[in-house]
């Protein structure tokens, strides 16, 4: 039989196995809350912020006499170790909770005041020398203390975005360089349009990308304003004064992020939006990634009944049947990753518009849909460039015919000869199957020099 420990609180008593460092409200959660079967550990970055926000409490508190610094330190050495990587396994309660997040707030008390016990040389549970609420979580509330976290968590998960972006971006201008002299048709509604280069049309993917970096740049100061202090729905209660004038500063060293204090306490307990505008963004770069993905899938679509213009490299083979197949199966998954991304701003969205007076209640859910929408992006991104982008080539010959044939040229020719006369040689070329240098002879009368002189401007 293994070994428990009897833990007590409001409700009753609870036998916790004896090596958790969990204890009974995060007991009660893990039986309330079957649901994802995902434990909030599955996002390290959460879990080391609430240990951060732990940390720099419990350094004011014991500044201040609010706390016995003995018990301070060791609630401080317990933090760390969890910021650098411990304890994570014992973050079990589960991502999707009721309670505004006071089953995960309580589940980091509990385990950072068996640690701090642990590290005063005192058995786990033996909260009357380091108690999960009295010590841990004075002058706290999970009402700033989670969303708190979560902000500090997401701008850490953007950190870690970015660069690949910036990255496959990189990839995508790359790209362009080298097929900058390579010719093609450009298409609008799927028809042949105007001549452009098949480096244009990379590069531009490469633009697109670098828009939403500055983007994503310019959400960072609003996530890190910070509601600590506030404590239940921004009143300050139990949280003595010295320990507001000190925490925001507290935190900003215990993190080493520049956060700052949030203008009104009371609008910052309830108010997610600068969850939804980092959302609605991860939703933008979603769109675009998902937009890029689909058109290197149709432009190497094929390869030989296909557009296949350009050529992605092969990873597996396509087909449990058909020998040789090969499919665009990265960008298939970046789609795939997109389109779970544009759902989590849907979910983030209605949880955001569904927060009641002085608390949002559904912020469990937007801290699971935005930190997993920012890693899943991350993967994806880099499985992009790495699998992808990189090793794309251009399919010369067949860019070169497509463009030999192609009646779009023929928009190059209408300041010399009109717009009429142009659209009468296009329908003839396309009609007879004549060169579109012989329909354009007979219906502009102009030679056939001076046709193909223009027609190589225009290319």
């Amino acid at each position: 039989m293994n070994a428990v420990r009897v833990e007590r609180d409001a409700l009753g008593q609870w036998e916790v196995p004896a090596d958790a460092y969990w204890g009974i409200h995060t007991a009660r959660a893990r039986r309330n809350f079957e649901i994802s079967g995902t434990p909030i550990s599955r996002h390290p970055a959460l879990v080391a912020a609430l240990a951060e926000v732990k940390l720099a409490a419990a350094t004011v508190n014991a500044a201040h006499g609010l706390i016995d610094p003995l018990i301070g330190r060791a609630i401080v050495a317990a933090c760390r170790r969890i910021i650098a990587g411990e304890l994570h396994d014992h973050f079990v309660v589960d991502v999707i909770q009721g309670g505004a997040g006071t089953s995960s707030n309580m589940n980091a008390n509990e385990v950072i005041a068996n640690a701090a016990l642990e590290a005063l040389g005192i058995a786990r549970g033996r909260y009357d020398v380091v108690h999960p609420i009295d010590h841990v979580n004075r002058s706290q509330s999970t009402n700033d203390v989670y969303p708190t976290a979560i902000r500090l968590a997401t701008v850490r998960a953007l950190r870690r975005l970015a660069p690949e972006l910036t990255a496959l971006a990189a990839s995508f201008e790359d790209r362009g360089d080298a097929f900058a002299g390579i010719r093609k048709i450009g298409r609008t509604q799927l028809q042949d349009a105007v001549p452009m280069s098949l480096g244009d049309e990379f590069t531009a993917f490469a633009a697109a990308i670098s828009e939403d970096l500055r983007r994503l740049e310019e959400t960072v100061p609003l996530l890190l304003e910070c509601s600590l202090g506030g404590t239940a729905i921004g009143t300050g209660v139990t949280a003595d004064a010295a320990y507001r004038g000190d925490i925001v500063a507290a935190l900003a060293a215990a993190s080493d992020l520049p956060v700052t204090p949030a203008a009104h306490l009371f609008e910052a307990s309830w108010d997610t939006s600068a969850f939804l505008q980092t959302s609605s963004l991860l939703r933008r770069i979603a769109v675009k990634l998902s937009k890029i993905s689909s058109d290197l899938r149709l432009l190497s679509s094929g390869p030989q009944t296909g557009l296949g213009e350009i050529r992605l490299p092969a990873q597996q083979a396509g087909s449990s049947i058909m020998p040789g197949k090969v499919n665009p199966v990265i960008p298939e998954a970046m789609n795939q990753v997109a389109f779970a991304v544009m759902g989590a701003d849907v979910t983030i969205g209605i949880a955001a518009e569904s927060g009641q007076l002085q608390l949002n209640a559904f912020e469990p859910v937007i801290a699971h849909s935005l930190l997993q929408a920012i890693e899943w992006l991350t993967n994806g991104v880099r499985m992009l460039r790495e699998r992808c982008v990189d090793g794309i080539r251009a399919r010369e010959e067949t860019l070169e015919r497509n463009i030999s044939v192609a009646v779009g040229a023929v928009t190059a020719l209408v300041p010399a000869i009109g717009y009429e006369a142009a659209a009468r040689a296009a329908h003839q070329s396309l009609a007879t199957g004549e060169s579109l240098v012989d329909a354009v002879v007979a219906h502009a009368g102009i030679d056939r020099d001076e046709v193909a002189q223009l027609l190589a401007a225009a290319r």
